[in-house]
């Protein structure tokens, strides 16, 4: 199995099952790729906080979502060991948000990625910085994995 094939079976394995991102979220997986990931959300009205915004809790919510499909992507269980976000722009009811993950370091059991959070006019909403930590196991059965 190649590394492309290889994530984009993570990818389809954990979003069948992620209650979280895709049934209580709205979210839609784009891709998922090796040290990536991309995820789209509308936001709706039930986003919205008390000043009529999309509240920081589901931006995050999107960016760690993210996180998770691109560490997870070379078949080896990885958890979140720290995160932080910056949020650099409001979103409205009715924005779509992107958020695109990429692995900047994958070393022993740490990874450390980035993620984008941009609109649908590509303004960047916010910036989560995502270390992860592998533990035992694997998203999926694969011949040589424990």
């Amino acid at each position: 199995m190649s590394p492309h094939e290889r994530a984009a079976k993570v990818g389809q394995t954990m979003f069948a099952v992620d209650t979280a991102s895709k049934d209580t979220m709205g979210m839609e997986l784009l891709s998922c790729e090796p040290g990536r990931a991309s995820i789209r959300m509308a936001v709706q009205p039930l986003h919205l906080n008390g000043h009529q915004i999309c509240h920081g809790g589901f931006i995050f919510t999107l960016a760690d979502s993210t996180f998770a499909f691109a560490c997870n992507s070379h078949n080896k269980n990885a958890v979140a060991a720290g995160c932080s976000i910056e949020f650099l722009r409001p979103a409205h009811a009715g924005d779509v948000l992107t958020c695109e993950g990429v692995e900047q370091t994958l070393s022993g059991r740490h990874g450390i990625y980035d993620m984008q959070v941009s609109n649908q006019r590509g303004e960047v909403v916010a910036m989560f910085r995502g270390k992860s930590a592998q533990i035992p196991g694997t998203v999926f059965p694969e011949e040589g994995c424990p």
